[in-house]
């Protein structure tokens, strides 16, 4: 194993496949690296249903403890379970999960204590500079006195925080097909929804980190089209699907179509700034609709937009006191949850909304989704920073266009809106457009993808 982990850690987190790019012997040194860099006493570690998973969060948790160190394990969680846990015990935390990607990837997703982000300027480079220095000359003597291993279960706990922060009281009976996609969403959803108005039909609850039914990824189309079937055959009012570590949830109306993720964001928006006296911060990436910042105003709250990824939207959402964000990709963030992203608490809102009115889902959506998007559309490029000059130049002396850098480009006109951007982890870039009708925005999108693809 070469000691450049350049490939294996990401932006935001370490994402790669086992064993070929890392194994239980490397998970061992991150836990090392992890305590090192948070300076932490104890910390907890919890995993998906992933087969190698349990190995790689037990040889974390090794590494963790030969230095001394505590290690609480919550064992099977979704990605915002552990977030609770690291909150709540406030202590740093580890997830090892790769989210929605194929079966033979995991990851870990590590934060400070309190849920607080550990990404590519706030740890997560040190830790990799440690774990590759350590591959060729061996992990550091363990301490003189070594860490406990124990173990914790916070699902009920955790399930209990989050029905706290939603008034689901008075809601009306509905009927919620629910897809966890062979994820955890099968683990936490039975518990989170206990006791609720709610007539659940589960759709592939079964752990099971193969994912034999689809991809766990509800933003590809052809991944939530058992959900919109099942949501039509059982005449239910909303279908919900989790992606594999249930940290994203994406939503369907009673006729199964798709609700746009900005869409939820301005909803539940909207919700928050009502619980917060009509006042507020909430964040919003650049890829989100134009409709959220409006909805965000209309209801008395300040929009702020930053760029895509959580860890850039959890910093702004500490630094500017934010109650709310929400991300296209259905993420969704919440002050009230230590800043960290919880689908589930998203899920809790739609319901609690829908079931606090006697209207279809459709219709109530319909004031939060203003515009047409293209959704994100990728593009295999060979030179990323060649074809953005060339858009840039395409553009920038268009009359009535205004140009920024945030994150990638974005190029903005009075009925319509692109933004491209690189990806971090291929040669890809990735288009999103907006305009006021649906004609105008196959335009744009046309025009750029036409430069993209030159």
């Amino acid at each position: 194993m070469a000691a450049d982990l350049s490939q294996l850690v990401k932006a935001y987190d370490v994402r790669g496949v086992v064993p070929d790019q890392w194994d239980e012997t490397l998970a061992e040194l991150f836990g090392v690296a992890f305590v090192r860099v948070t300076a932490a006493s104890a910390i907890v570690v919890g995993h998906d249903m992933r087969p190698s998973s349990p190995g790689l969060s037990r040889a974390f948790a090794r590494g963790a403890a030969a230095q001394g160190v505590d290690v609480t394990e919550i064992g099977l969680c979704s990605t915002d379970q552990l977030y609770y846990a690291s909150g709540a015990l406030n202590l740093p935390g580890a997830m090892f999960t790769a989210s929605h990607n194929p079966a033979q990837y995991n990851g870990i997703k590590m934060c400070r204590a309190g849920a607080a982000p550990v990404g590519q300027d706030t740890g997560l480079t040190e830790i990799r500079e440690l774990a590759e220095g350590w591959i060729d000359s061996g992990a550091p003597a363990p301490a003189a006195t070594q860490g406990t291993i124990s173990r914790r279960d916070t699902l009920e706990d955790y399930a209990a925080h989050l029905r706290g922060l939603v008034d689901l009281t008075s809601i009306r009976p509905l009927k919620v097909v629910v897809d966890a996609g062979n994820g955890m969403g099968g683990h936490t959803v039975p518990t989170v929804f206990a006791g609720l108005p709610l007539t659940l039909v589960p759709m592939y609850f079964e752990l099971d980190g193969t994912f034999p039914n689809h991809e766990a990824n509800p933003l590809d189309p052809a991944n939530i089209v058992d959900l919109q079937k099942r949501v039509r055959e059982e005449s239910a009012d909303l279908g919900i699907a989790f992606d594999g570590d249930a940290d994203r949830c994406f939503v369907v109306d009673e006729n199964g179509d798709p609700v746009s993720p900005s869409a939820i964001t301005a909803l539940v928006a909207a919700r928050e700034l009502a619980r917060n006296g009509g006042s507020g911060v909430i964040i919003h990436n650049l890829i989100t609709s134009w409709s959220v910042p409006e909805v965000v105003e209309e209801h008395g709250g300040t929009p702020v937009r930053t760029r895509v990824g959580h860890s850039f939207i959890k910093a702004e959402m500490a630094k500017s006191g934010a109650i709310f964000g929400g991300e296209h990709s259905a993420h969704y963030y919440f002050k009230d949850f230590w800043n960290a992203d919880t689908g589930m608490l998203a899920a809790l809102h739609v319901l609690a909304a829908l079931g606090g009115q006697q209207g279809a889902l459709s219709a109530l959506v319909a004031e939060y989704d203003r515009y047409t998007g293209s959704g994100e559309i990728n593009s295999t490029v060979a030179d990323q920073t060649g074809r953005l000059a060339a858009i840039r130049a395409a553009y920038e002396s268009q009359e009535g266009t205004t140009l920024d850098e945030l994150d990638g480009l974005t190029v903005s006109a009075g009925d319509w809106w692109f933004n491209v951007r690189p990806s971090n982890t291929e040669p890809l870039l990735r288009l999103n457009a907006e305009a006021r009708d649906e004609t105008t925005m196959a335009k744009i999108r046309d025009e750029v993808l036409a430069i993209i693809r030159a």
